[in-house]
């Protein structure tokens, strides 16, 4: 049995679209790490993993909402291991949890050598969209049906994950 995470009353929510699976929104992009995504000791630069995060995570919440998003937050990312030039990155996305009118999403970046298949994590980044309409205004977001454990297991820890950002939202002053 599937479950509708977040869904609230059509009273409160206006014209809230209808709930989406998790696999609806699941994206995967991969490129080949060129020279010119380096830095001089031939790894890819972490600026250039953090836009394709970006991307491959829009892409999932995209999907999600079938609206334009803009990134509102991103949490910290560490780069566990690296990726050489000639390796092949794999990026995957999917939406772990909806609010009203924002959605976090997860990414799992890999590296695979290419000449031998071996494919390692090397980092993951939770990520929070919001969806806008054609007016630039926020939107709201069709509510998640959660399909296993696994997405059950991360609908809970984005609660927590999100508890946390807003807790730290307006603390730091903006120079």
């Amino acid at each position: 049995m599937t479950k509708r995470a977040g869904e609230r009353s059509a009273s409160t929510e206006g014209t809230r679209p209808p709930a989406k699976k998790v696999s609806e929104s699941r994206s995967e992009m991969c490129e080949v790490v060129l020279p010119n995504d380096a830095n001089p000791l031939g790894n890819i630069l972490g600026g250039r993993v953090l836009h394709l995060i970006d991307i491959a995570g829009a892409m999932a919440a995209h999907r999600h909402s079938n609206s334009y998003v803009v990134t509102a937050s991103v949490d910290y990312v560490d780069f566990r291991n690296p990726i050489r030039v000639g390796d092949m990155i794999i990026l995957k996305s999917s939406v772990n949890r909806v609010f009203h009118t924002s959605m976090e999403v997860g990414v799992k970046v890999f590296s695979e050598n290419v000449l031998t298949g071996e494919r390692k994590h090397t980092s993951s980044a939770y990520l929070t969209f919001v969806a806008i309409d054609d007016q630039w205004k926020a939107k709201f977001v069709a509510p998640l049906i959660l399909e296993s454990k696994e997405d059950r297991r991360r609908w809970r820890e984005a609660e927590g994950r999100r508890k946390i950002r807003l807790a730290h939202r307006h603390k730091r002053p903006i120079e």
